[in-house]
């Protein structure tokens, strides 16, 4: 077991097809944790190891494996590169200490790595860059590492650079001669260390006063150029021919820093907010940042990133803040899809956990010493979506419990049951992200679903204020029911959170305090089916001032029903109108098309917020247009760009629909309602 000083760990991210699987796949065999190179072409990558990453050759999980270099444990964490995907990717970043970002020497930076490169900034994470496919044709390497700069500031410095052969690597620390088809090698040595030194004032004194800088000196102070963030080492690899591997090891191991050298993690619990040390011996304290699912044997297992103290498999491991105790069997070290057991997880470990269901991503597990909460960062709020239906009759249940594990591994994946329709809605990022996981349901738990156009989330809303009144009163024999409400609605603040103001202005006791809940939830129960178009409500204050109640006939579900009524009432006097959810959509395109797609979106109702130029001759259009308006957005911006441009979408804000957009809902769910 390494000591925590001896820990590396490392988060693999950039665009997919930059080769992030197959670096992993050529660091395990350069150092023998594997005795054959995995493929992702030969669907033999040990990183990819879902039938459906085969398929598709490329990750849609995230993946941990781990290797021994010169003395160090190196933790890898292998993520998806594809932006329909980018959940785990982004649950996973605390659980490392460097970012590695991947960049295929032929397709330069592309839409997944300028978001990582922003993740990763936000984040004050050291980062190293690795240009892989080093020996493509054709590569224009000055103009490639002009572009890396230009994205992520020029602090990006060649670390090293690939012989004039290409099947050899130029250490830039160490050597001032050599040729390199990239950069002059005494230029980019000169870089370097001007940006390591950056970090420590007495050998930047010495440096500026003539003096000669020995490699020792400047590998001393490399960590600290990394977490000062004055230095973004390039490096050079083909992964294929593991050319640059053991260089890239070398640096990983004797130049990043350990979890002890890293910025403590914060614990937050409230306002108040503390640092935990990367120590054995100090309280145990760990995130769940991966879920998966065995492909064979569906077990569940559960991936944690140890902060501080040390978890054996006799730990009495508590969850969050609750205080039920979870024995976490044997302490297991994944290897991809394979799970050896070891002795303990220690502070710095990335560990993993089995058959423990209660676990979910984001928690935080601990030994009962510390309190609160280990953030992870948000992932974007998923707005692609399909209605689902059984293929076969009977496996409702069957589908859901699939679903629900699903649901686990993936953050961005989430499943809802429309109140009104009563339809099975699943959500993702994309139409990829949604077929890929309808796949993985059907071959993991042979299920099949058959799916419906995209539902579009609208929403209702009210414009006036009214005033409601109703009277429940009932009486078959026996104990009646009575109650009696007025209330009144009127418009709140856009987008308000929460959805429902609610007031209870009840004076005298014309209604007991007792049945305040029971008026609450009938009016909560409108407040999801809508009044107009099915839709869940918003942005709504409502005050209940007056009412009648009956001694000894008034009971909760007469006031249920005497509360919905009203509201009702009021709504139906309040104007109330459709909103639709309006997104933020980055859309990066060659120059060549800025003229058709900034047409094309004003055209869906898009109002384009502005352009920002990015290297290589490519711009980002930044807008905000209807969902409903571009569901379908993936295969139109394949079809204008030749597959060049990319896309990705945020939830902004709900705004009206047009009234001619409202009239048409309207008419097409009061058709709906009388067929069923």
């Amino acid at each position: 077991m390494a000591d925590t000083g001896d820990i590396r760990n490392i988060i693999l991210l950039g665009h997919g097809g930059s080769g992030k699987t197959s670096l992993a796949e050529a660091m395990l065999h350069k150092t023998g944790a594997t005795n054959r190179l995995g493929s992702v072409d030969d669907k033999t990558s040990i990183c990819d190891y879902y039938d459906e990453e085969k398929e598709h050759q490329h990750s849609i999980q995230s993946a941990i494996v781990h290797a021994e270099h010169a003395g160090k444990t190196i933790n890898i964490i292998d993520t998806p590169g594809y932006p329909d995907f980018i959940g785990p990717a982004i649950k996973a970043l605390p659980a490392a200490e460097t970012a590695v970002i991947v960049i295929s020497a032929s397709a330069g930076i592309e839409t997944n790595t300028r978001k990582m490169f922003e993740l990763t900034a936000r984040a004050n994470m050291p980062r190293l860059i690795v240009i892989n496919k080093m020996d493509a044709d054709n590569v224009a390497f000055g103009e490639l590492i002009k572009n890396i700069r230009e994205t992520a500031g020029s602090q990006c410095r060649c670390a090293n650079l690939p012989g004039a052969d290409k099947a050899s690597i130029i250490n830039c620390i160490e050597n001032e001669t050599g040729d390199s088809p990239v950069m002059d090698v005494a230029q980019a040595h000169t870089d370097l260390i001007e940006s390591v030194i950056e970090a420590d004032d007495e050998l930047m004194e010495s440096y500026l006063g003539g003096e000669e800088i020995p490699p020792g000196k400047i590998a001393s102070v490399f960590v600290e150029a990394l977490k000062a963030g004055t230095l973004i080492p390039i490096v050079f690899t083909d992964a294929r021919k593991e050319i640059g591997i053991q260089e890239l090891l070398d640096i990983i191991a004797k130049d990043t820093p350990s979890p002890q050298q890293a910025k403590p993690v914060e614990l937050k619990a409230g306002e108040e907010s503390t640092e935990l040390a990367a120590d054995a011996s100090g309280p145990l304290a760990g995130v769940v940042f991966r879920v998966g699912f065995d492909p064979k044997s569906n077990m569940k297992y559960s991936t944690v990133r140890v902060f501080s103290g040390t978890m054996k498999s006799d730990t009495n491991l508590l969850r969050n803040d609750e205080k039920k105790g979870i024995r976490p069997g044997h302490i297991l070290k994944s290897q991809g899809s394979e799970n050896e057991p070891i002795d303990a997880g220690i502070a710095g470990d990335i560990i993993t956990i089995a058959k423990v269901e209660e676990l979910k991503i984001g928690d935080v597990v601990h030994d009962g010493k510390i309190t609160g909460r280990i953030e992870l960062p948000d992932v974007p709020e998923p707005m692609f979506a399909l209605a689902l239906e059984p293929a076969t009759r009977g496996d409702e249940q069957k589908i859901g419990s699939a679903l629900d594990k699903l649901c686990e591994e993936d953050p961005c994946f989430k499943i809802t049951r429309d109140q009104q329709t009563k339809e099975l809605v699943a959500n993702g990022l994309g139409e990829l992200h949604l077929r890929v996981t309808i796949e993985k349901m059907q071959n993991h738990f042979k299920l099949s679903v058959i799916t419906k156009e995209p539902k579009i989330p609208y929403r209702e809303t009210i414009t006036a204020k009214a005033e409601g009144h109703y009277r429940h009163k009932k009486q078959s024999g026996g104990a009646g029911q009575f109650g009696e409400v007025y209330l009144r609605v009127e418009p709140a603040e856009r987008n308000a959170d929460p959805p429902l103001q609610f007031s209870w202005d009840i004076f005298g006791g014309s209604i007991p305090g007792q049945f305040e809940p029971a008026v609450a939830k009938g009016i909560r129960e409108v407040m999801q089916t809508g009044v107009i178009a099915g839709f869940p409500m918003q942005d709504i204050s409502v005050s209940v001032y007056d009412g009648k109640h009956h001694p000894v006939d008034s009971k909760e579900v007469a006031f249920r029903a005497a509360g919905k009524g009203a509201f009702v009432d009021a709504l139906q006097k309040a104007k109330a109108v459709l909103l639709e959810p309006i997104v933020n959509m980055e859309v990066t395109i060659p120059t060549d098309n800025v003229g058709d797609i900034t047409g094309d979106l004003a055209s869906k109702r898009g109002r384009v917020q502005g352009q920002d130029v990015l290297a290589g001759n490519y711009i980002v259009i930044k807008a905000q247009v209807p969902l409903s308006e571009v569901t379908q957005y993936n295969s139109q911006l394949k079809s204008v760009t030749g597959g060049r441009g990319s896309y990705s979408m945020t939830l902004s804000h709900y705004e009206l629909v047009p009234s001619n957009v409202q009239q048409a809902i309207i008419a097409q769910y009061a058709k709906k309602k009388e067929a069923d």
